[in-house]
């Protein structure tokens, strides 16, 4: 089997959609041996800021000393992105080997889907690598989530808010309890900045298992106006002056959840110093969150993709608009077809002054007539330009040299954009 063949297979099972469950995974490990209990893992939770925080997690261990497994999801424009070791994608080879392996082991009444499959891929590899540690972001909720077959040192649930309705519930305290499946017994687990309600239930399945809780602003806290300069207490630690690769406010709690999850799992051995923490901090690299990718015009990408990520955008560009001014500020808006688009745009009104409409070459994607007409009254100087390199075009010479140009709305369509600039192919189905 060759890397594109097995890309394409596991790409062609998604059309079988998403399966919440954890029979077929628990199944597949069992026939695989078990890799994923052959190093230490941390597991991440959360509706926004879990990859964010897996980064930095992965990136201070690194710097540490450790071989390190990083596995998130979707990838932006390569799929090997989604498994790391040491900042290293997995190899075209071994994507090719581990597909084919696992097309035999299911073999005859196991039928994985694409997110099991790459699941069973990453821990398999992460073993084949002798990593010391793997960081895990969930995929989607917790609870029945494929990842959710290990027993971590420490796990973390970062943020919670109305995502993935469908999958995980209507409300907050439903959306929490998914997310807090990933708690095992006695293993300590870190909250980030949680409503009441969401607390409270994350705060009652903790003592259920009788799992340490460690809450920010209750046991570990961050203070400063931005990551490039702020401060850290808590769980054994305290730094000041810290710096952060990572742009937005919002970072400052992500890095205050990766420290404070390695500090939950410091009694398990798990030894990070002061240098490794200020170097991994300055040096961590999450692609397609506040990037920047260009400049005259300034081109961001930021894959925010519901609300709660639109106010965390909507602060960064109020913040650099009074630090670096950009003017105009264009605002290209891609979503898909299943997200709220009028609560997303809410909080970027009054900000922008043009909008160009367009849209992901998925089908899960909004047209970008849909879309103008579900935003319809919300956003000032509105063009439709279905195809994303117009989109790109047209932004350019509204922004001018001195404007920006924001990319936004869906991970999906910040990856495209990311191959744009890159010139090349990007295959429609990322999963």
């Amino acid at each position: 089997m060759t890397y594109s063949s097995a890309v394409a297979y596991l790409y062609r099972l998604q059309k079988h959609g998403i399966k919440l469950g954890l029979a077929t995974i628990t199944a597949l490990m069992a026939r695989l041996g078990m890799p994923q209990t052959r190093y230490r893992t941390l597991h991440i939770a959360g509706t926004n800021g879990k990859g964010s925080t897996a980064a930095m997690a992965a990136a201070l261990l690194q710097v540490a000393g450790y071989r390190v497994g990083l596995y998130t999801s979707p990838h932006l424009v390569e799929f090997r992105e989604r498994i790391c070791v040491n900042g290293e994608m997995i190899a075209e080879s071994q994507v090719a080997q581990l597909t084919e392996q696992l097309q035999t082991l299911c073999q005859p009444d196991l039928s994985p889907t694409f997110f099991e499959y790459t699941t069973a891929m990453a821990f398999q590899h992460f073993a084949d690598s002798g990593v010391d540690v793997a960081v895990l972001e969930v995929g989607l909720g917790g609870r029945f989530d494929a990842t959710n077959v290990v027993t971590p040192m420490a796990c973390a649930v970062t943020t919670i808010s109305l995502d993935h309705q469908e999958y995980l519930g209507t409300t907050r305290s439903s959306i929490a309890f998914e997310k807090a499946g990933i708690i095992k017994p006695g293993v300590p687990v870190v909250l980030g900045r949680l409503e009441d309600d969401a607390w409270r239930t994350i705060e009652q399945v903790a003592r259920e298992r009788q799992a340490p809780v460690f809450r920010l602003n209750k046991d570990f806290r961050r203070e400063g106006e931005g990551p490039q300069q702020f401060s850290y207490r808590g769980l054994g630690m305290q730094y000041d002056g810290l710096t952060c690769a990572l742009e937005g406010r919002h970072q400052l709690d992500n890095a205050a959840c990766a420290l404070a999850l390695l500090g939950a799992a410091a009694p398990q051995g798990i030894a990070v110093t002061a240098e490794a923490v200020r170097a991994g901090l300055r040096t961590v690299n999450w692609a397609g969150r506040l990037e920047v990718v260009d400049r005259r015009p300034t081109i961001l990408l930021d894959g925010a993709h519901n609300p709660a990520a639109a106010t965390a955008l909507a602060d960064y560009l109020m913040h650099s608009d009074r630090s670096h001014p950009f003017h105009p500020v264009v605002l290209v808006l891609g979503m898909m077809r299943d997200k709220d688009h009028r609560d997303f745009v809410e909080p970027l009104r009054g900000l922008v002054d043009e909008v160009v409409l367009t849209q992901a070459d998925l089908p899960r994607s909004a047209t970008a007539q849909e879309l103008r007409a579900s935003l319809e009254g919300l956003l000032p100087h509105t063009h439709v330009v279905p195809s994303l390199s117009d989109a790109m075009a047209l932004a350019r010479q509204l922004a001018t040299p001195d404007g920006l140009v924001c990319v936004t709305g869906s991970l999906m369509l910040v990856g495209e954009c990311k191959a744009w600039f890159r010139g090349c192919g990007l295959s429609p189905l990322r999963g």
